[in-house]
């Protein structure tokens, strides 16, 4: 893949990235031009030099779908891709939260997306996606990326330098990334645990390893509202811990959440840049590069 035969496009809302992954594979980065008719429909015109509507063959088209416009600019964007092959990359894959059906008459959103996405696509590669079992959903060759690598290097520049930090999964459920990431730095990890001690009263607390002197690293794929963050981290400082950390992939930051999260003691607060914001730490662009080195 080079600069003759293959560009990068990508949505509004992941510039940033891209240009990283620009960066990271030595391609093009395509300009988009976006309007907006009176009524508020998008307008979408891909500025294909004339030397790539001639040689390029594959278009790396990259963007979240952190809202609902995102979703409709990256199937604009996928039909002005047409005529070539498209290695599609969702950084972050909104509605994904359901993955079944609960109630009759339910929509499976996470399925009805991934159809709708990959339905003209080649290959899919998703970042940390909310559950591996939507990639099957695609109907083509998809494949999750995970930032564990990244983490844990970025971890090294947060702790302190003779710190032992302590890693810790919200749930016992997000032990797998915790685990890869520990794996990477030799660090030492565990899960939060919640024991209801009355009708109105719950202690949150790591499950087997004692927090008191310990630097700590929460870590999770997405952080949305932050209430349950920032309800762990503050009983986690009560316990003794000096210093509590909070890292995640998917920085959505809803609600206030981000100063909420500062607010209540958290130290070094950040995300990837999979969702672009002033909270963004560190990049997915060298994993999804070498993702997409693998799949040529």
């Amino acid at each position: 893949m080079d600069k003759a035969t293959a560009t990068i496009v990508c949505t509004q809302s992941s510039q940033v990235l891209a240009t990283r992954l620009a960066e990271e594979l030595a391609l093009s980065l395509t300009p988009v031009i976006r309007r907006r008719f009176p009524d508020g429909e998008i307008y979408i015109q891909i500025e294909f030099s004339s030397l790539c509507t001639q040689t390029c063959k594959k278009v790396v088209l990259i963007g979240s779908t952190l809202t609902n416009e995102d979703i409709i600019e990256l199937l604009l964007l996928i039909d002005a891709c047409a005529e070539k092959e498209i290695i599609l990359v969702l950084p972050y894959m909104g509605y994904t939260r359901q993955d079944q059906q609960f109630k009759p008459g339910e929509s499976i959103s996470a399925r009805a997306i991934a159809r709708a996405l990959g339905a003209r696509v080649s290959q899919v590669i998703t970042v940390n996606i909310h559950k591996r079992t939507i990639l099957s959903e695609f109907l083509v060759p998809a494949q999750n990326v995970s930032l564990a690598t990244e983490i844990a290097a970025h971890i090294k520049t947060v702790v302190s330098a003779d710190a032992k930090p302590l890693l810790l999964a919200p749930d016992k459920g997000a032990v797998g990334l915790i685990r890869d990431i520990a794996l990477q730095g030799n660090y030492e990890y565990d899960y939060l645990s919640k024991q209801r001690v009355s009708g109105e009263e719950v202690i949150i607390e790591s499950k087997t390893i004692p927090v008191a002197g310990r630097e700590l690293v929460i870590i999770d794929d997405i952080i949305s509202t932050g209430g349950t963050l920032a309800t762990s981290a503050q009983m986690l400082i009560a316990q003794g811990a000096p210093l509590v950390h909070a890292i995640c992939v998917h920085g959505v930051f809803i609600q206030g959440a981000y100063a909420r999260l500062k607010q209540c003691g958290i130290g070094h607060l950040c995300s990837s840049d999979t969702i672009e914001s002033a909270g963004s730490g560190y990049s997915a662009a060298p994993a999804i590069a070498q993702a997409i080195r693998e799949v040529q």
